[in-house]
């Protein structure tokens, strides 16, 4: 099992991975398909159903799947020519895909949310389909968002293509304990392992820059959210807080009054600037995914910010760790909302933090371990409810608090020395079970918990 540092953190643009991202990219896929077969089209219309319909609308995922129809992809998107772009759609009823010339479309009739039954791979599910002049469909497919900006076609779902993922690599594994019994083996540290996967399918060079690049974009979200105000968009009409939050804790500095715990103000205004920005439509980088965004960078900006010996020559260690992390998690049993529940995104997003924290900090393969379980375990049983479908409430407080649970975690680890009762394993298969068990009305449909009993406007 592979699942490289480059799958877990994708740089992207908000407010969702599994419902902004995925659909754009969905959509790019489909182009694709178009321009591969030996027809002519003359239009394109699709559908979205489960999660994507119930909270499409406040994740932006007709407006991501009408721009993906258009040609735009998550990780080149301009957000200013995106506008100028859906401007012309709704003037023209026309997209103009690059290669496939003008198509009719016509966004409100052509693109349609159904209500009904989740299609049977995935409660993320769109058809796409293009067709003639007369209007018949002469191509169709069926995609599944399944989190963190995956997609999957249905014959790909449904072979275990998420599953299977190439080549072999000089350290695979498919579970903590085998993780854990490679580093015993081989003498190497998780970070250490994952590297040498990562470097026998895409070369040193390519990794060092990519994960610098991830962390620059982390690091240049963290920064805007700190230093921008104002209301996020939706009609929840709700402020943004993280600058005023860090403005405070600034002026605050130097003086004889500063109690140890205003250390977890600094931790959640971190992770609250990635996700206001991830709410307003910024660029984010999934960590795991859009909607937990902000734990992972909140962890990595408190330890260079706050921890004595903190490097940035380490950042790399740090996300390598997180990310195998998280590759266990998402193989094992699911990082989307939708599939089983906020434990498996900011839950997952907490273990992965916890995980290259201790990492960074000196930490043990088993110590490493250990706090990922921690962290994970004490999300399990989180619902994913936000109000209006929007990811504001309660998301973006809940980063903050998942990044300090993450640090917390670490730190009760490397107190011990890797060996406690409930395995990593063991707590991942609990938050499948638990996701599997867990009422649709809590799995990013808004049709319980908090989005029905907190007024929408």
């Amino acid at each position: 099992m592979f699942l490289s540092v480059f799958d877990m953190f994708k740089v992207g643009i908000g407010p969702s991975s599994s419902h902004t991202m995925g659909p754009m990219v969905a959509a790019g896929k489909f182009l694709d398909k178009m321009r591969a077969a030996p027809f002519g089209f003359h239009g394109v219309k699709g559908s979205l159903h489960g999660s994507l319909a119930f909270t499409g609308v406040g994740h932006a995922t007709d407006r991501a799947t009408i721009l993906g129809l258009a040609g735009f992809l998550p990780e080149t998107y301009d957000h200013e020519q995106a506008e100028k772009v859906l401007e012309e759609i709704r003037e023209t009823h026309t997209v103009s895909p690059e290669g496939l010339g003008t198509l009719q479309f016509h966004p409100k009739d052509d693109l349609t949310f159904d209500f009904g039954p989740n299609l049977p791979g995935h409660a993320n599910g769109m058809i796409l389909m293009a067709t003639d002049k007369q209007g018949d469909v002469i191509l169709q497919e069926t995609y599944y968002s399944i989190g963190g900006g995956f997609v999957m076609t249905e014959a790909e779902l449904a072979a275990g293509r998420n599953t299977e993922e190439g080549e072999p690599v000089p350290y695979p594994f498919k579970s903590a304990a085998e993780m854990l019994e490679m580093a015993e083996t081989s003498g190497k540290s998780i970070a250490q392992m994952k590297k040498a996967n990562e470097i026998s399918r895409g070369g040193s060079e390519n990794l060092k820059s990519g994960v610098g690049r991830i962390w620059q974009v982390m690091n240049d979200c963290i920064e805007r959210g700190l230093t921008t105000e104002g209301e996020l968009p939706g009609g929840l009409y709700v402020k943004r807080r993280a600058k005023g939050i860090a403005d405070a804790l600034e002026a605050e500095r130097g003086t004889n009054l500063n109690a140890p715990h205003k250390i977890n103000d600094w931790m959640s205004a971190y992770a609250m600037a990635v996700n206001e920005e991830n709410a307003a439509g910024g660029q984010v980088v999934t960590a795991p995914t859009n909607g937990a965004a902000g734990v992972v960078p909140a962890v990595i900006k408190y330890w260079l910010e706050h921890v004595p010996g903190a490097s940035e020559a380490q950042v790399e260690d740090f996300l390598l760790t997180a990310a195998a992390i998280g590759g266990l998690v998402k193989y094992n049993a699911s990082i989307s909302g939708a599939e089983a529940g906020c434990q498996a995104e900011v839950g997952s997003a907490a273990a992965m933090g916890a995980a290259g924290l201790a990492a960074v900090l000196g930490g043990t393969p088993q110590q490493i371990e250990n706090a990922a379980e921690i962290a994970l375990e004490h999300h399990l049983g989180m619902t994913c409810d936000p109000v209006k479908g929007l990811v504001q409430v309660p998301c973006i407080e809940r980063n903050g608090l998942g990044a300090i649970k993450a640090v917390s975690a670490a730190s009760l680890a490397l107190r011990g020395d890797g060996t406690h009762l409930v395995p990593l394993d063991a707590c991942i298969e609990t938050m499948r079970q638990t996701g599997a068990d867990m009422s649709e009305k809590y799995k990013e449909t808004s049709l319980g918990g908090l989005a029905v009993n907190v007024p929408n406007c």
